[in-house]
């Protein structure tokens, strides 16, 4: 405020402005004092990330490359039992149930909810729970996706998250509209399926985001459960870099980076000696190295 008066018509009303002689494209009549703009669909979507078990060994070998539950089930084990010693990332999918796009593999999404979400992230976590009861330690927004074409339902635009979550044990339901939910392993950035809208897009963008940052954070400890030993770890980033690493070159890397804490009196029976669980420490949620791993 100013500290000026209105001017006012000589009956004491407020003075009407008029409206400028050219109006934006689309603009029309919404709330008083404002004109309502034709509205893209805004949605958020997740990538999910978990390792996947390494290749079985011997008659199972042919298996598929994705793990579902039945059509008429609400949950689904996060992998079967597995043999082997190298597995490598998986994505959890759902086929949705809905037009558009029905019986099409697509990522876990859903629109904003002005009343309910604080926050984009907080948006990404609601849908997390609704669309497959996860809880995730991390996530992270990627970019923003949109088009006219994406979505043959009219202009939309979506802001892409991933998730990075420990599949050990791991519980996933199934939400509304979707008729299956799989992971589905990772080859190179995409899967053996079509994915709905722009999600192959989305997906392609998330394993390249996680790859580049494995390099140089500690980023892959969220794939591990809350305890975990030092081999555990580095298979972790091996699976994902698709390399090996010298054991002593690692294990110092982890040490100077000052993130993890043992705990006291937790060991994992061995063929040899007794490993050492670990857990991070608190406030250390993800580290970034003064150099690549």
């Amino acid at each position: 405020m100013n500290g000026r008066r209105p001017k006012r018509h000589p009956g004491g009303s407020r003075k009407t402005v008029a409206p400028p002689p050219c109006s934006p494209p689309h603009a029309g009549e919404g709330r008083e004092g404002e004109s309502a703009f034709e509205r893209p669909f805004v949605t958020v979507d997740v990538a999910i990330l978990a390792l996947r078990p390494p290749p079985l060994l011997g008659a199972q070998a042919s298996r598929p490359h994705y793990w579902h539950e039945r059509e008429n089930a609400g949950e689904t084990p996060a992998f079967p039992g597995r043999e082997g010693q190298r597995g490598g990332l998986a994505v959890l999918l759902m086929k949705r149930g809905t037009e558009p796009f029905r019986n099409v593999w697509a990522l876990p999404g859903g629109y904003i909810r002005p009343q309910e979400d604080a926050d984009l992230e907080a948006a990404a976590r609601r849908i997390l729970r609704e669309k497959a009861g996860i809880e995730t330690p991390y996530v992270e927004q990627l970019q923003g996706f949109g088009s006219e074409r994406r979505d043959p339902r009219g202009w939309s635009a979506t802001f892409a998250y991933f998730a990075l979550i420990a599949a050990d044990g791991l519980t996933i339901q199934r939400g509304a509209n979707a008729a299956e939910v799989a992971w589905w392993e990772i080859e190179g950035t995409r899967v053996g399926a079509e994915l709905a809208f722009d999600h192959a897009d989305i997906l392609a963008c998330a394993v390249r985001r996680l790859r580049n940052k494995v390099e140089y954070t500690s980023l892959p400890v969220h794939l591990l459960p809350e305890k975990f030993t030092l081999p555990d770890l580095q298979r972790v980033y091996e699976q994902i870099l698709d390399r090996r690493m010298d054991k002593s070159a690692f294990r110092k890397r982890i040490a100077e980076a000052n993130f993890l804490e043992p705990i006291s009196g937790e060991k994992r029976p061995a063929s040899n000696r007794p490993a050492q669980m670990y857990r991070i420490k608190p406030g250390c949620s993800t580290i970034f190295f003064d150099r690549t791993i």
